[in-house]
């Protein structure tokens, strides 16, 4: 089926973490099994990165719904270097 994914924004600063969450964002693909589905960063932030909360400091580049169903994905900012409003896809 078709997949919809709903994000909301989430904003970082030097040092801070955020857990990714269902919330943020959430895939539905119309299968009824969310635990399948994979996110896949294409695009990851410049400054700061998406890591698995057990391996801090090594950023990843992809996860499972399953994984932020748990909250086991962060998101960490690295503003040092001046850095505006980014996104990640």
């Amino acid at each position: 089926g078709d997949i919809v994914l709903l994000a909301k924004p989430v904003t970082l600063t030097e040092g801070d973490r955020v857990t990714l969450t269902t919330d943020v964002p959430v895939a539905t693909d119309g299968t009824s099994k969310p635990e399948k589905l994979l996110y896949a960063v294409s695009l990851p932030p410049v400054h700061g990165q998406i890591e698995h909360i057990n391996y801090p400091g090594v950023p990843i580049s992809s996860y499972s719904q399953l994984d932020g169903m748990a909250q086991k994905v962060s998101g960490v900012g690295d503003n040092s270097h001046g850095a505006g409003k980014e996104s990640l896809r």
